[in-house]
């Protein structure tokens, strides 16, 4: 039945920031951007009276990221740990490890550690946190 797998929601608190994340850091562009609110959107959420900006972003080699950024109703604000229930993190794939590491350091993003080596030598992974505070794993296969 499924025949690909379309997107990834992310309800963003500073768009702006966001965006330079997604964007500038780790190469997605903007396609498609929308102010939505009235039934349709009420219907599908469950919530009434929903007014929210999406801009959905595109990468060649990965799926699409959908940025929310709720006007009404205001998100909760969530702290997000690697051990949550439900989905905690995005992986993304990368040619260089160490130079994606730097870059995005140098930018302020915040990691959990420097780029590590697995227990079967098989890959090179880290762990750092996009500005909403999603758990981001980019790693690169060594064999």
């Amino acid at each position: 039945m499924i025949s690909g797998f379309r997107h990834i929601g992310i309800v963003v608190s500073d768009l702006r920031e966001s965006l330079v994340f997604y964007t500038d850091r780790l190469g997605y562009e903007i396609f498609k951007e929308m102010d939505e609110e009235g039934s349709f959107i009420d219907k599908i959420l469950g919530i009434k009276g929903v007014s929210v900006k999406t801009i959905k972003l595109k990468h060649k080699f990965s799926p699409m990221i959908e940025l929310l950024d709720f006007s009404h109703p205001l998100p909760a604000i969530n702290q997000h740990t690697i051990h949550d229930q439900g989905i905690t993190h995005i992986a993304f794939t990368v040619k260089n490890i160490e130079k994606m590491y730097l870059d995005l350091y140098a930018t302020g993003v915040p990691f959990i550690s420097s780029p590590q080596v697995n227990v079967d030598g098989s890959c090179k992974v880290a762990f750092c946190k996009a500005p909403e505070g999603t758990i981001i794993e980019i790693v690169q296969v060594l064999q």
